[in-house]
């Protein structure tokens, strides 16, 4: 699978824009602020119909329009798919493929599988729980649109439930039957949800531990571990001894919407005790086997997205990278950089075809 066309208008920085793109390798450089990262988002919003960086969509259109538009040819399984996704202010988003708009935005994840590696990925590590939750979640659902639907529910019926609790907190009153039902959805998805992750990081944590030791020549030993309530306790349970608590605070303090990974280096948290250039490794590393675990389900190698990559990791750290497409292990990548000299010399060592993009 590969992108072979992309026109951009009105889209962040950029007014108009096209590009005819290898199949392998292509480079956008140029200086800071010339729009190289909103080219590559552009990609990430065919994808997963948002952008990476900022999901409010109309903070996406260029300051001087009305609306944006992107689209993308792209060929997959040797047909030939057109993406398309548009935004107009005070309207809603339209994806479409081959002309025919999704009617759940939901329906296109996974379609175009894409994996980005950007400086922005280091709120992985120093923000908080949600961030990683996201991660996961962003990783399973490209495979499992049964998880995806389940998840939506299931925040959809915790945000209910804390507007039940605001509500008895504002009327001075309490329905237990109504709360009951909450519960008992709640917990039914939450458990479903629990399993799936609990699955995942299992298949998932051995391939980020070979890309980790791939990248850094195995110099320390790395670790994910897995943060649930549910691992003492069951939600159904958890939500009645709760009561009280989430009575008081007016929103549902305990379920799968609390989980977190830890990410660990020697067995200490990565956050506190990691240099900056582990730190970069870790986030390349699982990046990459996000990129291994998502080809190995869909059975198409991801899109790659490399936003900035000099800016995480040393020239030849991104060659050893590079050097993976020359393998097929890789398939098509997008590298942003500010040193045009630069890029050329890695690409040109992987022997691919390539092409660069001066903006």
């Amino acid at each position: 699978m590969f992108l072979k066309q992309l026109s951009l208008l009105n889209y962040k920085n950029l007014d108009s824009a096209a590009f005819e793109f290898d199949a392998k390798i292509n480079c956008l450089v140029g200086h800071n602020g010339v729009g190289k990262t909103n080219v590559l988002d552009s990609i990430y919003h065919l994808s997963f119909g948002k952008s990476y960086f900022n999901p409010i969509t109309s903070q996406n259109i260029n300051h001087d329009s009305d609306f944006f538009v992107v689209e993308g040819e792209f060929e997959k399984n040797q047909k030939e798919e057109h993406i398309l996704v548009s935004a107009k202010r005070g309207q809603k988003k339209v994806i479409k493929r081959n002309n025919k708009p999704y009617e759940k935005f939901s329906e296109h994840i996974g379609f175009i599988p894409t994996v980005i590696i950007s400086p922005a990925d280091r709120d992985l590590i120093i923000e908080g729980s949600e961030t990683r939750r996201k991660f996961i979640d962003g990783v399973i659902s490209q495979s499992d649109s049964v998880y995806l639907n389940h998840l939506l529910q299931y925040n959809k019926l915790i945000s209910q439930r804390n507007s039940l609790l605001k509500y008895f907190a504002a009327n001075n009153s309490f329905d237990r039957d109504t709360l009951e039902i909450y519960n008992m959805q709640i917990s039914e998805l939450g458990q479903s949800l629990f399993e799936k992750r609990k699955k995942f990081l299992a298949d998932f944590i051995p391939i980020f531990n070979k890309r980790y030791g791939d990248i850094t020549n195995n110099k320390e030993p790395v670790n994910i571990s897995y943060k649930s309530q549910l691992f003492d306790q069951d939600l159904r349970k958890l939500l009645e001894e709760n009561l009280q608590k989430d009575m008081a605070l007016q929103y549902t303090s305990v379920g799968i919407h609390k989980d977190d990974l830890s990410f660990e280096i020697e067995g200490h948290p990565i956050k506190k005790f990691g240099s900056q250039g582990q730190q970069k490794s870790f986030l390349v590393a699982l990046k990459l086997a996000q990129f291994d675990f998502i080809k190995a389900i869909s059975k198409v190698n991801p899109i790659l997205l490399l936003d900035d990559i000099f800016d995480k990791l040393d020239e030849q750290r991104v060659s050893h990278i590079v050097a993976l497409v020359a393998t097929d292990e890789l398939g098509q990548i997008f590298i942003s950089d500010t040193h045009a000299d630069r890029t050329e010399k890695v690409v040109k060592e992987s022997n691919q075809s390539y092409k660069i993009f001066k903006l």
